[in-house]
Order: structure tokens, then sequence, then C-alpha cells
């Protein structure tokens, strides 16, 4: 396995995620690619790591979208809430999912929103 075989299937769990919540503009998919160059670096120095780079490619397009675009994804979960994120769990670890902290609640796996 190349380290662009884990980052290409990454990248098209989160462009799903992002194209169901109308946020795939060239922007938001600016922040996608900036992500996965990041982590390409830190997956050819550690190879083992693949199994958890879904979740920190998430993670980071989540943070990098909060800092300049807004939250993504937002719960649709809890109803009558205040507007709130859906976070990536588990934070480092494999078959990363979406999960509403307020409630608790599964969402869906990274993916498949």
């Amino acid at each position: 396995m190349t380290v662009d075989d884990p980052l290409m299937r990454v990248r098209a769990q989160v462009l799903h995620d992002l194209e169901k919540e109308g946020r795939a503009d060239a922007r938001c998919v600016s922040i996608l690619e900036d992500a996965l160059a990041e982590r390409r670096w830190w997956l050819s120095q550690w190879p083992e790591g693949a199994e958890y780079v879904a979740g920190q490619v998430a993670q980071d397009v989540q943070d990098a979208m909060l800092d300049t675009v807004g939250r993504w994804p937002l719960c649709r979960v809890c109803e009558n809430a205040e507007p709130h994120e859906l976070r990536i769990t588990p934070e480092l670890g494999p078959d990363p999912h979406w999960v509403c902290e307020r409630s608790g609640t599964v969402v869906a796996p990274l993916g498949e929103l």
C-alpha cells in the first residue's frame, strides 16, 4: 500500500460529507486538500498509522473550517437546540464516525452523512 491509498480513500469520505452538507465549494475543498498534504508527510513517516489518518484528516478539515467558514458538520439530531457541530470519534483510532457530543448519539460513519 502506498501513502496515497489511504489518503485517497479519506479524501473521498470527507468530500462526500462536505457535499451532503452543501459545503463542497472551492474554499472547503481547498481546506481538504491542505489537510491531505499535511497528513501525507505524517503518513510517510509512520505508515502503520494508516488506519488512523481518516479521523485526523476529518478533524483537520473541521478545525480549519471553524476558523474560516464556520461550523461543520452541523448536528441535525438534536431538535430545538442551539446549532452545534458533530465531532469525529475516536479522535485517534480506526473506523471514525460523527457523534453529537451533546446527546452522545452516533450519527454516521465518516463518509456516510
